[in-house]
C-alpha cells in the first residue's frame, strides 16, 4: 500500500528558535518517524519575498542554515524529501494558473491577512504578492497531491482556502487534485523572553543554535510571574513562562519539585532560570553536536538539498503535465 503524502514548509527569514522546534519541526519529525507517511518538507523562499522583498541578501544563507537546523533536529533525508521551493519552477506556473480562478474576495477575507499586516506594520505589504500568497501556498500543497498538511489551529484558514481552490479547479477542469486534510498538532505556546509571542521580528527568541553564555543570558532575562517581586513572594508557576520551558526541558521530577518550591517561595526566579538554562543546554546537546557536523560539511548539506530538489521536481513535472492537459493548453511542437 502506497504511503500517504504530507507536505509542509517554512520561510527562511532567519534562525529557527525553540518555538519553531517545539512547534512545527518536532511534529514534522514525529510524522516522519511514524513510517506511514511520505513526507515532503520545503524551504519556502518565494514566500519569504512576500514580506521581505526589499531585503533579499540573507535568504540564501538563511536557507542553508535552516536546512542544517532541520537535519540537526532529526529530519532524515532518507525518510523525507527536503527541497527548495524556488528550485521547482512548476510552483510558479501552478500559482499563475490558480490565480486565474481564485476570487479576490477569498483572499481579502483571509483572517491572517490583516493580522500579519498589523504585526508587520513597519513594512509596506500593500502588494499583490502578499495578498496572493495563499494561492502560492495552495500551489505548493496540491502540486504534490498531498493527503495532509501538518498545521497548528491558527493555520487552519490557510488549509481551508487551499481546499476551496482545489475544489474550484476540479469543478472547472476535472478531478486532478485530491482535497488535502489539515493534520492538527498540539503546539505548546512558548512565549519569548519578554513575554510576547516568540518571534525573530520581536528580537525575543531563544534560537536553536544558542548555547553557552548566549543561552544563559537570554534565559536569565526571561519574563516571569509579574506579581512575584521578591524571592520571599509565593509564585504562580502556571502563569510563568520559565515554568512552561521547564515542562519541556526538565525531567518530570524536577518540574514537580520546581512547581512546589515556587509556590512556597523556596526557590527564587534567578535559581529557577539557572536550572532551566542547564536543562535546555543538556536537552539541546545532541542537536548542537549534529549542527556542528553539518556546519563543517556544507557539501553534505548541498547534496541533500540537490537530491531533494530532483525528487520533488519529478513529481511536479508529472502534476503539471496533468494540469496542462486538463486546461487544454498542452501544445505539441
Amino acid at each position: 500500500m502506497a504511503k500517504q503524502r504530507i507536505l509542509s514548509g517554512m520561510r527562511p527569514t532567519g534562525k529557527l528558535h525553540l518555538g519553531n522546534l517545539q512547534g512545527a519541526l518536532s511534529n514534522w519529525i514525529a510524522l516522519q518517524n511514524r513510517g506511514d507517511f511520505d513526507c515532503f518538507y520545503f524551504v519556502a523562499d518565494w514566500h519569504a519575498l512576500t514580506s521581505d522583498y526589499s531585503a533579499t541578501e540573507e535568504i540564501r544563507a538563511n536557507t542553508v542554515d535552516m536546512v542544517i537546523d532541520w537535519l540537526s533536529a532529526g529530519l532524515d533525508p532518507a525518510e523525507s524529501t527536503l527541497f527548495i521551493q524556488s528550485a521547482i519552477k512548476e510552483h510558479a506556473e501552478l500559482f499563475l494558473l490558480l490565480s486565474m480562478i481564485t476570487p479576490l474576495a477569498w483572499l481579502e477575507r483571509n483572517p491572517t491577512y490583516k493580522e500579519m499586516r498589523e504585526e508587520l506594520s513597519q513594512k509596506d505589504l500593500s502588494t499583490f504578492g502578499f495578498l496572493g500568497y495563499p494561492v502560492l501556498q495552495a500551489a505548493d500543497i496540491i502540486m504534490y497531491k498531498a493527503y495532509g498538511v501538518p498545521v497548528g489551529v491558527d493555520q487552519l484558514p490557510h488549509v481551508e482556502l487551499t481546499r476551496e481552490i482545489a475544489r474550484r479547479f476540479n469543478y472547472l477542469y476535472g478531478e486532478v487534485f485530491p482535497i488535502p486534510e489539515p493534520l492538527l498538532a498540539e503546539v505548546p505556546k512558548l512565549l519569548g523572553i519578554d513575554g510576547r509571542k516568540m518571534s525573530k521580528s520581536y528580537e525575543n527568541a531563544i534560537f536553536m543554535s544558542d548555547r553557552g553564555d548566549a543561552l544563559r543570558k537570554k534565559v536569565g532575562a526571561m519574563f516571569t510571574d509579574p506579581q512575584r517581586q521578591r524571592k520571599s513572594d509565593p509564585g504562580r508557576p502556571e502563569l510563568c513562562n520559565v515554568y512552561t520551558f521547564h515542562g519541556l526541558y526538565s525531567k518530570p521530577g524536577t518540574v514537580a519539585e520546581i512547581a512546589s518550591a515556587c509556590r512556597c517561595a523556596a526557590i527564587g526566579c534567578i535559581e529557577c532560570k539557572r536550572r532551566l538554562a542547564e536543562a535546555i543546554a543538556e536537552g539541546m546537546g545532541p542537536i548542537h553536536e549534529h549542527r556542528d557536523h553539518y556546519a563543517c560539511h556544507p557539501e553534505e548539506v548541498r547534496a541533500i538539498i540537490e537530491d531533494g530538489n530532483v525528487r520533488a521536481a519529478r513529481i511536479a513535472r508529472a502534476t503539471m503535465a496533468e494540469v496542462r492537459e486538463a486546461l487544454k493548453i498542452k501544445h505539441e511542437l
